[in-house]
């Protein structure tokens, strides 16, 4: 890895000035604990190395606060009131979770605290959290949704873009494609016929066979779980799917799928597109092996940024294989990306080796995007005209245009206002003989971003 960061020397003799706090609000308990992994071993590398930040010539001392989530929307809720008004947090940044990051940033947009977040598609963020394209709204008002709170990240159109590439290398164009949605907001925003991943999919040209949401183990049912769901109904957020509650069926049993496995045989799909948990993604593959199907390619967009392991849900298939294995995903970062960071030269590659230096784990995508958090909030701090005002600092952010070790990220072109977006390439798990590895995620297709190199051919699912 790069050396740590200097510090940054004061000039002219300025004396130095207020301290400038970033607070990081992270799962580290719960169900999410895992998910908050790649945010937490960035904030342990940077908090000793990021103390110094220059303003305008003046020398602001800089200190990492960490808040837990508990996994929780409400536990996200009470970390950014505690960063803001215990910790005098001028932004807060936040990876990850279908509930508890929006909650994270509708906390600091109540506040009136600048909150860069990612890992959540775009659309579910902005659409989401209430905001309505001018020609949607009733009363559209002009200036942005939100005034404190951004996001970067990629869409769900660019997940389709991406699946449609993924779909047509295993079988040419016009696909039947079988979907495995969920009712909760993952499955909800996919099927959305404006703003979500079917609309984009269907421009390709393939047929998809969705027969509606189906209900998650250990979940509430949500407010559109109901068979008159229609598709331009805006997914409303109104279970918190990441909390400990009581349901119908236990947590640690997959769903039943049958119906779902009996409609993509009636239609003949021979692809299976998903945004299932892992455990829900094993039990189908073995539903469709017990019925001698077996898709000529999965691909899944939801946990598949983490390495596959039989140790985390049940294995499935007389091989012991974990649910994962040949799932083609989206990849967004990879210690095979050409970037550095902003703050130290970091590169993706030495960042990635940082990590399993220090875990003895393998390198997890979302770390690139923990990492680029801290870059935009250290350049908001540098270049807003007051650090210590929030209304400064956000503004601050709106105006950003940084090239990061997660790629390149510009708020003043974004598809809505305060999002910024990444590319995506396609990926697979794929068996690899590497000793220290029992998977590796190869790069199958790199159309938008080209400079990433390609590191193996697709293997068919079945």
């Amino acid at each position: 890895m790069s050396a740590p960061l200097a510090p940054q020397q004061n000039t002219g003799g300025t004396p130095a000035s207020a301290t400038l706090t970033i607070g990081v609000v992270a799962a580290r308990t719960g169900r999410l604990a895992t998910l908050g992994d790649p945010l937490a071993h960035v904030t342990g590398l940077l908090r000793p190395a990021l103390t110094r930040l220059v303003n305008s010539g003046r020398t602001h001392p800089v200190r990492i606060v960490a808040r837990d989530s508990r996994s929780t929307a409400e536990g996200g809720r009470r970390a950014v009131h505690e960063l803001v008004h215990v910790e005098g947090a001028h932004v807060v940044v936040t990876l990850a979770g279908t509930q508890v990051l929006p909650a994270v940033a509708d906390a600091c947009e109540e506040a009136g605290t600048a909150c860069v977040s990612s890992t959540f598609p775009w659309q579910v963020y902005y659409y989401g959290r209430g905001a309505a394209d001018a020609a949607d709204a009733d009363d559209a008002v002009s200036g942005p949704a939100f005034r404190s709170t951004f996001h970067f990240c990629w869409g769900l159109d660019d997940i389709a873009e991406v699946f449609a590439d993924l779909w047509e290398l295993a079988g040419g164009p016009a696909r039947t494609v079988g979907c495995l949605w969920n009712d909760g907001p993952q499955g909800n925003w996919s099927r959305h016929e404006r703003h979500g991943f079917a609309p984009a999919a269907r421009a390709r040209g393939h047929r998809l066979v969705d027969p509606g949401g189906y209900r998650e183990p250990g979940t509430a049912p949500t407010a559109d779980h109901t068979a008159e769901h229609t598709a331009d109904r805006t997914p409303e957020r109104t279970a918190d799917h990441e909390t400990d509650r009581t349901a119908d069926l236990p947590a640690d049993l997959p769903a039943d799928l049958t119906a779902y496995a009996d409609a993509f045989d009636e239609a003949g799909a021979d692809i299976v597109t998903s945004a299932a948990t892992a455990r829900d993604l094993a039990a189908y593959r073995a539903l469709a092996a017990e019925r001698g199907r077996h898709p000529r390619l999965i691909t899944c967009s939801r946990w598949l940024a983490y390495p596959p392991s039989v140790a985390a849900v049940p294995a499935y298939g007389p091989a012991d294989r974990p649910a994962q294995a040949d799932v083609a995903t989206l990849v967004y970062w990879t210690p095979f990306h050409p970037y550095r960071s902003s703050l130290d030269g970091t590169t993706a590659a030495e960042l990635a080796e940082s990590y399993e230096q220090s875990t003895g784990r393998q390198w997890l995508q979302p770390l690139g995007l923990a990492y680029a958090l801290f870059e935009v909030a250290a350049h908001a701090l540098r270049t807003a005209a007051d650090p210590t005002d929030r209304a400064a600092v956000a503004k601050a952010i709106a105006r950003t245009r940084l090239d990061t070790v997660a790629g390149p990220l510009d708020w003043t072109t974004g598809p809505v206002p305060n999002v910024a977006t990444l590319r995506l390439a396609g990926g697979q798990w794929q068996p690899t003989h590497r000793s220290h590895h029992a998977y590796d995620l190869a790069i199958l297709t790199n159309r938008t971003v080209p400079h990433l190199p390609l590191t193996a051919d697709l293997r068919f699912t079945g």
